[in-house]
């Protein structure tokens, strides 16, 4: 056999274990996969396909200032890891942040989903509530789908030197998150704010898990402020839609002066009986 023979043997049989090894690692890093994680409010209030009761007529009273509960629905389906306890708490941290200059806010206390998942439905929500003492919850429910896949540079897979060096993978995720305010005392839904994020991306075959796990870092993080700034949004207009409606009633603690958007709203219908009270008179 001569030596060119020999050669060439040598080199077809490097470039097939090659083609093994990355074909292998393609399979075990998980390229063209869709993984997601999820948690849903109306299965979690109303496991096992409960039916929701009828509308109740009874009006909320928010007692202010206002303790309010800040927690993350339990995940109800998952392909793959979802956001630690640690991350969950660094994102509801930075919405309380957000919301505890509110001088009709008396705290805002964030809750492990732990607790909640010693259970499910109002009863256990109710029992975290008297646990914590607060007047309202914020649940905030979510559902992100990261998808995997080749571009046409993901040819050079075949080689080892293209699997560490090419960007033939690319990494899409979207997440969607939901927090949805309810009164402790009635169950009562008071207003809702969404926040959505999509992220696209590439990177080499080897770093493809971990550019994979950043991205849903990241745009989990990313959705979360924008459901902070919606929140913020909804909640003026949910100031504005109570003082026409009556459908919440508002009242104060011992102490409490009644500063803040709320507060003033609630006196004018005072202000607005003096104003006449005192035309009456001067009219006499």
């Amino acid at each position: 056999m001569t030596k060119g023979i020999v050669r060439w043997m040598m080199i077809a049989g490097f470039s097939l274990l090659s083609m093994a090894c990355t074909s292998s690692w393609h399979q075990l890093l998980g390229s063209n996969t869709r993984q997601g994680v999820s948690s849903s409010l109306v299965d979690y209030l109303y496991p096992k396909g409960e039916i929701p009761p009828e509308v109740d007529q009874t009006i909320p009273t928010l007692n202010l200032p206002l303790r309010v509960g800040l927690a993350f629905v339990p995940a109800t389906a998952s392909t793959v890891e979802g956001l630690s306890e640690a991350d969950k708490n660094v994102l509801l941290e930075k919405v309380r942040t957000a919301f505890s200059d509110r001088d009709y806010i008396r705290e805002i206390v964030v809750i492990p989903d732990t607790y909640l998942r010693s259970g499910s439905g109002f009863q256990t929500v109710d029992q975290v509530s008297r646990l914590y003492g607060i007047d309202v919850i914020a649940l905030v429910s979510y559902d992100q789908v990261a998808h995997a896949d080749d571009t046409k540079a993901s040819i050079l897979y075949w080689t080892i030197v293209g699997a560490y060096f090419v960007k033939g993978s690319k990494n899409d995720v979207q997440t969607f998150v939901d927090t949805a305010i309810f009164d402790v005392k009635t169950h009562k839904l008071l207003f809702r704010a969404p926040g959505i994020n999509k992220i696209e991306g590439t990177s080499t075959l080897i770093n493809s898990p971990e550019s994979m796990r950043k991205a849903r870092e990241e745009s989990f993080a990313l959705a979360m402020d924008d459901m902070t700034a919606n929140l913020g949004v909804e909640l003026d207009k949910f100031k504005e839609r109570i003082q026409k409606d009556k459908s919440v009633t508002i009242s104060h603690r011992a102490g409490y002066g009644g500063g803040g958007s709320l507060g003033l709203f609630s006196l004018l219908p005072l202000l607005g009986a003096l104003i006449v009270a005192k035309m009456c008179r001067c009219g006499e």
